[in-house]
């Protein structure tokens, strides 16, 4: 079954990060459960975090007009 195209734009984002935390990633990848790749997971996972912050009261909820 063919993916969906994403309504939403998307940026590159760099980062770098130890081995080990690569290597947590990559059993992460592994489940299936966060995506199918290491970046696929760790964007799923930021997002989770992002999420949590604002729930938390950390971050405001962005504007949905972008302001």
């Amino acid at each position: 079954m063919a993916r969906r195209k994403n309504l939403l734009k998307t940026t590159t984002l760099t980062i770098s990060t130890t081995p080990q935390i690569r290597l947590r990633l990559t059993q992460i990848a592994k489940t299936g459960l966060w995506g199918k790749n290491v970046a696929e997971a760790a964007e799923r996972l930021l997002g989770d975090g992002i999420r949590g912050f604002i729930r938390d009261g950390i971050l405001k909820r962005p504007d949905p007009n972008g302001k």
